[in-house]
């Protein structure tokens, strides 16, 4: 199932102390011919009895033998207890229903070896086996015990897994989930289970540009008409890329906080850049 890749960047990494919000539910099948829904996703849920948060938090992928090979960042994401958080992946494009209200679409995958980015596409999950994992930050994920693992889903006939065993495959028809939406217990083939999928949007979407829990926006007119990208904050190293992955221009805002695109032809782009020493992206549109 579906096999591309994409951008680098910096994500900082953090210190999470007795982590409640672990993966909840992964669907593989989206757009598959057959496929109940049009979308991979991924689901996030805060199983404890407080809010949690996480910041410069990345969902790392593995294929089912090897190494992890891709990732994508996340906003800070604030969840109250027993919340989700619904993160829409990619599409074979063949057919199912759409997802309603991800609050993340993922647009921007980046390669773990560091190579260009893939742009316009979420993770390219494995139909029936594969890794997943909650990362405190974008260094690689080495197995279910690394010290930057908040969360570690191995299913399928993958590799590595928590436990003893693996969670079952998802199929077009089933997503794995958590037994009983609750407990972790570390052991994959024990807490997760292949059933219709559930996906549930009811965390609180955050800015692409939340800097140290503040509210940030990173490009205040993703449509852009007048030939300038406003900024709502002064970034560094920005980088513009085509739909195909090809880096159009680069530059840097100072002051007027404006970028000029009038040598850009018209169409969707992603724009990279940093703030605060965090990388953040986002898609936009001159018209």
């Amino acid at each position: 199932m579906k096999k591309i890749f994409t951008l680098v960047g910096l994500v900082s990494s953090f210190a999470l102390t007795n982590a409640q919000i672990v993966i909840n539910e992964i669907y593989t099948g989206g757009g598959l011919l057959g496929a109940l829904l049009a979308n991979d996703f991924i689901e996030l849920k805060n199983i404890g009895s407080t809010t949690q948060t996480l910041t410069g938090a990345t969902i790392q992928y593995g294929p089912q033998s090897g190494q992890f090979t891709q990732y994508h960042t996340l906003p800070t994401i604030t969840l109250n207890a027993g919340q989700t958080y619904l993160i829409q992946q990619a599409s074979d494009g063949l057919g199912g229903i759409n997802l309603l209200n991800p609050n993340l679409i993922v647009d921007v995958v980046l390669n773990l070896d560091g190579s260009g980015p893939v742009v316009g596409v979420g993770l390219q999950i494995g139909l029936t086996s594969g890794k997943v994992a909650l990362a405190t930050n974008n260094t690689r994920v080495t197995g279910p015990t690394a010290s930057n693992v908040i969360d570690f889903v191995g299913y399928g006939l993958a590799d590595q897994f928590e436990g003893t065993g693996a969670a079952p495959s998802p199929t077009i028809l089933n997503s794995i989930t958590r037994l009983n939406n609750a407990a972790d217990t570390n052991r994959n083939n024990i807490d997760f289970v292949a059933a219709v999928p559930t996906p549930q949007a009811t965390g609180q979407p955050l800015s692409v540009g939340d800097i140290n829990g503040a509210s940030t926006v990173f490009i205040k007119n993703t449509l852009v008409r007048d030939n300038e990208i406003i900024f709502g904050k002064e970034v560094q190293s920005i980088e513009i890329y085509s739909m195909s992955g090809q880096l159009v221009k680069t530059a840097n805002v100072k002051g007027s906080m404006k970028v000029n695109i009038s040598d850009l032809p018209k169409g969707n782009y992603i724009v990279s850049g940093t703030i605060a020493n965090k990388k953040v992206n986002e898609r936009i549109i001159k018209n």
